[in-house]
């Protein structure tokens, strides 16, 4: 006999439809997968067998094919568990066929018939209502995940028997439902604060500038002056994520399968790879593609502590994402692409030793391997880079203060405020931040008074500040003016976006 069961496959952070269809026929017992299955999917048999026994079925001794259409489509992981043991009942006429087309079906089983997590249930939940299907059955432990698509009825199991009863007929499950605004504010706290950092004053203003336009970062200075303390606590005062941007982080991170029990990521992720990180852990990939750190990043912050101990490859593959705010990966089976808006965070020593220019220590680099290092980051990542930080060793006086400075609520608030600025200036557009403007924006909305023009053509001369820092300067103090409040950009804004500049002065 004949059954088919409704699943779904990931083709990136996207759901798609996969009909599981199993056949049952005389003949010597055998079990055949076909529909491009991967090695997990073809070992679902072994599971399958078992879980039906041990739950109290009985196991047809026939000759059972289950085939996974789209055939064309490469089949990964354990989530067919499930539909290909309730299908395997419903060809042999154990369990009714009426409710097999109104809900899909995920989960992985274990020998004892338990339902086992898996991963993607959030796109796959989201693929159920745009189909227009009831609802989707899932393991008990994702059902708050999936619970976030409004429209559906989301089914948590436990057991084998536990799904094959409510199919049936002969049990009633409550769907999971959650309060998406309770469950948001709940996860939408941060356990660290700005007011944690003692002294650097003027890197804090840096990374509110930051902030405020979305412009990437490079901190500069020796070891132990808080560049990864001040880089952990830069997602605290991004403007506040929005529903639409925590359900785009939290598919990615479900893909991934790293929702640890959440049910949104609703705080903006920071990931902070380690250097010998390979370029397929950075942007993702795989003999079957998954997604990779700037991905996980979506939305947040990705940090590169010790920028010149990455591989140059590696660091050459960031600037697709940096530039396109997403990530294609092509392979033989075809391409992939997964969203990648981030705001990159890097952090380096000024030289090998990493004491150069601090007064409390001898620098004991000489000039060629200063060059060396510094020469390890390329000029096109740099110039993606639109603040570039000095930070110095804290002193002893700043480190026992014991009066707290701003917290982080009252930094974002100000982020807020000139983000919100923004986006009323590019009403139409596909920008979002003063970050993302082109050659034709930077005319439009940084145009410059007289005097303005003549400090930043000195500045370029004296300096000796390269050709792309002379839009970096204007982006940042666009944003500097954002957060003043002024329409125009004036000599003081230009005068601090000048100091962002640490490298690119001889």
């Amino acid at each position: 006999m004949l059954a088919t069961v409704l699943s779904g496959a990931l083709i990136g952070i996207d759901g798609l439809q996969v009909e599981v269809e199993i056949d049952t026929t005389l003949g010597l017992p055998q079990f055949t997968t076909v529909g491009l299955p991967e090695g997990a999917v073809r070992e679902s048999k072994d599971r399958v067998r078992s879980a039906i026994k041990n739950s109290g079925y009985e196991f047809p001794p026939r000759k059972i094919t289950v085939n996974l259409a789209p055939a064309d489509l490469k089949k990964e992981g354990s989530a067919y568990d499930l539909p290909i043991a309730l299908g395997i009942l419903a060809a042999e006429g154990i369990l009714a066929k009426d409710r097999l087309t109104e809900y899909a079906l995920l989960g992985e089983l274990s020998l004892d018939g338990r339902v086992k997590p898996v991963h993607g249930a959030l796109p796959l939940a989201v693929m159920v209502r745009d189909r227009g299907l009831k609802g989707l059955v899932v393991p008990a432990e994702n059902a708050e995940e999936a619970a976030v698509v409004e429209g559906i009825e989301i089914i948590g199991v436990s057991t084998l028997s536990e799904a094959f009863l409510f199919l049936n007929g002969d049990q009633s499950i409550s769907p999971t439902r959650i309060d998406l605004d309770t469950v948001f504010n709940a996860h939408s706290r941060y356990e660290v604060d700005f007011n944690d950092v003692k002294g650097q004053e003027h890197v804090k203003r840096a990374l509110e500038v930051a902030a405020a336009g979305g412009h990437n970062v490079l901190l500069v200075g020796p070891p132990g002056a808080g560049k990864t303390m001040l880089a952990r606590r830069l997602p605290t005062i991004l403007p506040n994520m929005t529903l639409a941007e925590s359900i785009e982080a939290t598919k990615v991170h479900s893909v991934a399968g790293l929702m640890d029990g959440q049910a949104l990521i609703a705080t903006r992720p920071f990931r902070s790879p380690h250097h010998t990180i390979s370029d397929a852990g950075l942007v993702g990939g795989g003999a079957i593609p998954k997604p990779g750190e700037v991905s996980l990043a979506h939305h947040g912050v990705l940090f590169l502590d010790e920028l010149p101990e990455f591989r140059k490859n590696v660091l050459e593959v960031l600037r697709q994402p940096l530039e396109d705010a997403k990530v294609t990966i092509s392979r033989a089976m075809g391409s992939i692409t997964y969203p990648a808006s981030i705001m990159l965070v890097c952090a380096m020593n000024p030289c090998l030793c990493g004491f150069l220019g601090d007064p409390q220590h001898e620098c004991t680099c000489a000039p060629q391997q200063v060059q060396r290092y510094r020469a390890k980051i390329s000029g096109p990542l740099l110039d993606r880079i639109d603040i570039q930080i000095e930070v110095p060793a804290v002193k002893y006086k700043e480190l026992s203060q014991h009066t707290p400075g701003e917290d982080s609520a009252t930094i974002r608030a100000r982020a807020n405020q000139a983000r919100e600025g923004q986006l009323k200036r590019f009403t139409g557009r596909t920008i979002f931040c003063n970050a993302q403007m082109s050659s034709r924006d930077i005319r439009k909305f940084c145009q410059l008074e007289a005097a303005g023009e003549k400090l930043l053509e000195n500045a370029m001369s004296r300096l000796g500040l390269s050709a792309r820092a002379y839009t970096r300067i204007l982006k940042v103090a666009r944003t500097i003016a954002d957060l003043a409040g002024d329409e125009k950009i004036g000599s003081p804004h230009l005068s601090e976006a000048i100091q962002y500049r640490a490298l690119d002065r001889k």
